[in-house]
């Protein structure tokens, strides 16, 4: 029994780690191919656009403190100069690309 327990525990486990990967990497994706032409690769928006647009750090403290709601809301229906990207991107690939977003945090 305690076999089949600790086998159950780590399949959970791995299961886990895996789905949590592949959201992170779906995210990646889309922010290299939708986002990273202005923000930059690493969210800093040290890019020819970035800097004439004047972006904010998607890493800094500023971004970092809003909401998931809120950013979402950013890149579904636009900021400023920011388009919005409703029916270019999949709900799914938003909630991702915010979560990628969250990982450059500083």
């Amino acid at each position: 029994m305690k076999t089949i327990l600790k086998a159950g525990f780590a399949v959970l486990a791995f299961a886990l780690v895996f789905s949590t990967w592949v959201l992170a990497d779906g995210g990646a994706d889309t922010y290299k191919a939708r986002c990273a032409m202005c923000h930059g690769a690493d969210g800093a928006g040290q890019t020819g656009m970035g800097k004439a647009m004047k972006l904010r750090d998607l890493g800094s403290a500023d971004v970092q403190k809003q909401s998931d709601t809120d950013l979402n809301g950013i890149i579904t229906n636009g900021k400023n100069k920011m388009p919005a990207f409703t029916g270019k991107l999949t709900g799914d690939q938003i909630t991702d690309s915010v979560k990628f977003i969250r990982t450059l945090k500083k």
